[in-house]
């Protein structure tokens, strides 16, 4: 049984195109495939804003990256001015002077202004990266005045022994000033482990809570119904081609 001559000729092209526009379904509309659009959003997802903190704790780390700041900044100009005393005197190499040679009034302050500087920034805009330095430059800070603390007190032990053998009023002067600036900067010190520790404890705790939100949460190509692989591709190979005979 012969078929008409026209009804083939049009079946066939169309047979063809349909099978042409199901193995183009694996690109999306502006040229992009799926995997290239799941890149993209991995890549920008440093820089997104989290839902973990909310408004109450975002102003606390506001304040205790303040106070970060504050402390290390009076650090630096106590360590400033003892070290001024050094060169007004012209006493070189001196007990009353060790924690000016150890320049912990210098590289713990940058530690200290750093950490509170990213914790301000984490406070007012969340984001992962931002989280993350924050996290990291706290722990770094907690382990810088541990380290101060101990400078601070082998310091003030020096001066106690040196106490003993001053007889000058000059040695006098100079060893209670000493020790007035190192129990300043010891006090501060002392503030500022504590505030690094919280912090940290604050994002290891907004992580987690984070972590099982995601967890608990479907995702978005589940609800619409779409499989996380998202390969449209795939569903389109499986569909039967019809080739024409």
């Amino acid at each position: 049984m012969k078929l008409p001559a026209g009804s083939g000729g049009h079946k066939q092209p169309e047979m063809a195109s349909h099978g042409f526009d199901n193995t183009g379904l694996g690109t999306s509309a502006g040229g992009t495939s799926p995997g290239s659009h799941k890149q993209e959003v991995t890549d920008g997802s440093a820089n997104q804003l989290l839902d973990g903190p909310s408004d109450a704790q975002r102003g606390v780390l506001q304040a205790l990256g303040a106070i970060q700041i504050l402390n290390g900044m009076l650090i630096l100009a106590l360590g400033i001015f003892l070290g001024s005393l050094q060169y007004l005197f012209h006493l070189f190499r001196h007990v009353f002077f060790f924690t000016f040679y150890t320049g912990y009034p210098f590289w713990g302050a940058a530690f200290f202004i750093s950490s509170g500087s990213l914790t301000v920034a984490a406070g007012r805009k969340p984001t992962r990266m931002l989280m993350q330095n924050s996290f990291g430059m706290n722990i770094a800070s907690a382990t810088i005045a541990i380290v101060g603390t101990v400078f601070l007190c082998i310091h003030l032990a020096l001066n106690t022994q040196e106490f003993k053998i001053c007889q000058s009023d000059l040695c006098l002067s100079l060893g209670s000033s000493s020790n007035g600036l190192v129990s300043l900067m010891l006090i501060l010190t002392l503030l500022e482990l504590p505030v690094t520790i919280f912090i940290s404890v604050m994002w290891c705790i907004g992580n987690v809570y984070g972590s099982r939100e995601a967890i608990s949460s479907p995702p978005k190509s589940a609800e619409s119904g779409i499989l996380p692989g998202g390969s449209d591709s795939e569903n389109s190979n499986t569909q039967p081609q019809v080739t024409a005979e």
